[in-house]
């Protein structure tokens, strides 16, 4: 059964088409890649399903519920979370802090509560505390959880932003070019991070991504954009070997390793 299912999405800025008729799903417990060159639209996909971006055409569907009539906090309380191409910490907040922004939508309390500190408030911040607890520990981060974002290396960082976007509980996490910056040995552990993610949270995860490696190893389906067009969907098997992809986006078959 499609978690998310996005039909014919079309949208423009002025006179460039940035997507056109692109059609996609992903599945529960999947792991879907989005690839294709530079300015193929892959971003901008991100961008309407966070509701960042409203296209011109198409529908998305996301766990049952119609994806366009949402405003970006209702997408993350129906389930679907994302990390940004550049990082979006809170640089002088902790680890632990930042995380804790994530669980924002978990919370039930409104400010008068909070400000009086009442009995259910004082437990639903404990509550939070340990689900953003539990997300450091899945990613690794549990010693760094009490230093400040902004001052650690920025494999760390990358690896702080997708624990904020988990912190969520999402039922699809959009990750968006996390191998970006990072060394050969950071990437490695990337790929075996989301595999844990995906194994351990439940989550369905959708990457964007240009290491193409690190696509091939992990995701089941890829999805091919170019110019705003699908050109291609399969198992990485099909689509490093697909004459279109070949041409429009990796000059030759890529190595799964």
């Amino acid at each position: 059964m499609a978690l998310l299912e996005v039909e014919n999405l079309g949208i423009r800025f002025g006179g460039i088409v940035a997507l056109d008729g692109v059609s996609f799903a992903v599945g529960e417990d999947d792991l879907v890649g989005l690839i294709g060159p530079n300015g193929a639209g892959k971003t901008t996909v991100f961008n309407v399903l966070s509701r960042l971006y409203t296209p011109h055409s198409g529908r998305i569907t996301f766990a049952g519920h119609d994806l366009l009539t949402q405003r970006p906090a209702g997408v993350v309380r129906l389930g679907l979370a994302r990390t940004f191409q550049n990082l979006q910490l809170f640089p002088s907040m902790t680890v632990l802090e930042n995380v804790l922004v994530g669980t924002h939508t978990l919370g039930r309390s409104d400010i008068i509560s909070a400000a009086i500190g009442l009995p259910h408030v004082v437990r639903e911040e404990q509550r939070l505390r340990e689900r953003a607890s539990a997300v450091l520990e899945l990613l690794h981060l549990q010693p760094y959880a009490n230093r400040v974002a902004g001052s650690l290396p920025y494999g760390i960082q990358k690896r702080v932003d997708i624990a904020r976007a988990l912190a969520s509980r999402p039922k699809l996490l959009l990750l968006d070019e996390p191998a970006a910056g990072l060394n050969p040995a950071e990437v490695e552990e990337l790929a075996d991070l989301i595999l844990e993610i995906r194994r351990f949270s439940g989550a369905s995860v959708l990457l964007v991504e240009h290491h193409m490696a690190l696509v091939m190893r992990i995701c089941r389906r890829i999805v091919v954009l170019d110019f705003g067009k699908k050109i291609a969907e399969g198992t990485p098997e099909e689509v490093q070997n697909d004459p279109a992809v070949i041409e429009a986006y990796l000059g030759e078959a890529v190595e799964s390793h």
